[in-house]
Formats: C-alpha cells, sequence, structure tokens
C-alpha cells in the first residue's frame, strides 16, 4: 500500500509471556491522490522535557544505559545490528546497562531483555526479526513498533547490517511480570 506505514505494537498476556498485540498499515483511511499521508502513530500523556540551556547531554554520542536514567527521561539512538552469523548480544552486557534479562529467555536468545519504557523502534535500513516471548515478525525499512515494556529481541538473520532508530520513553512497571 503506497503512502501508508506499517505499525507493529507488543503487549503482555496474562500469562506475562510477550506477544505482537497488533501489525496494521496506518492510515487506515484513504489517502487521497496528491494529498500528503500523515500517520499518527502512537501518543502518550505526560513528559515535559526541557529546552532551557545549550548543554548538549550526549557530547560523545554514548549512552551508557539502554533506557532513561532519570524518570520521565528519554533516549535517542541509532544502532547498528549486525548479522548474528558474525555476533550475537551478551545478556550480561544487557544487564550492566540497565535492562532485565531472565535465564529463560536468554536462552531463547541472548538479546532478550525488557525496559521499562515505550520504546518506538524504526527499521531505516536492512531488515530485522523482532523477537517477543510468543511470536515474531520481520521488519523492514519504514516498518515501525511500539514497544510497551515487553521482553523482546533483535535477531539479524540477514548477511548486511541493520539500521535501527530507537526512541526510549520513561514509563510506568508492568506489574504482572
Amino acid at each position: 500500500m503506497p503512502g501508508k506505514v506499517r505499525r507493529i505494537v507488543t503487549a503482555i498476556n496474562a500469562s506475562g509471556r510477550s506477544y505482537i498485540w497488533s501489525d496494521t498499515q496506518l492510515p487506515t483511511g484513504e489517502i487521497a491522490a496528491g494529498q500528503p499521508m500523515r500517520a499518527g502513530l502512537w501518543l502518550t500523556d505526560s513528559a515535559p522535557a526541557s529546552n532551557a540551556g545549550l548543554a548538549d547531554p550526549v557530547p560523545d554520542g554514548d549512552i551508557p544505559r539502554i533506557a532513561p536514567q532519570h524518570r520521565g527521561g528519554t533516549v535517542f539512538r541509532i544502532t547498528d545490528f549486525v548479522p548474528e552469523s558474525i555476533s550475537r548480544r551478551d545478556p550480561r552486557d544487557l544487564a550492566e546497562r540497565g535492562a532485565r534479562v531472565t535465564a529463560d529467555r536468554s536462552e531463547k536468545n541472548p538479546g532478550f531483555h525488557a525496559t521499562d519504557t515505550v520504546d518506538y523502534a524504526i527499521c531505516l535500513e536492512g531488515e530485522i526479526w523482532a523477537v517477543m516471548d510468543e511470536d515474531e515478525t520481520l521488519m523492514q525499512p519504514g516498518d515501525v513498533l511500539i514497544q510497551r515494556g515487553t521482553y523482546h529481541a533483535w535477531s539479524n538473520r540477514s548477511d548486511s547490517v541493520c539500521r535501527m532508530a530507537f526512541i526510549l520513553i520513561d514509563a510506568q512497571p508492568i506489574e504482572s511480570r
């Protein structure tokens, strides 16, 4: 569908397992010929950040923690995922960077982790599998995943690097973990 954006949304089921709750093309309505496409992808209902001052919070481009360090904070990063045939994630690295990991999920995929965030994940180049406890889906350039505090992993099963953009927004913890 030209002009549409694929939006994938995750959730946690009654057993506390992550899954893909929704996978749809937006906007759902028709786009009139010659009109611009505007797709609203997700909303949250609180934040305000400060735009005061000139301090650069990431002068060297390194953000050691995966999720925001402060309540109400955000993280915006670009990540290149090399093919799994070249390198695989280390669950200890994820834990050291503030993510939650579990042994059973790490056995399934060593990159499995969760954070108390709403994440906007945008595939920019290449392709990557978004892996949940219960299912997975292939993301390609232009696809957007709304990650809602669920356990997940990224799996690059191709022969090329996949470049992703991530915006992580601090969120309330999910009680059913």
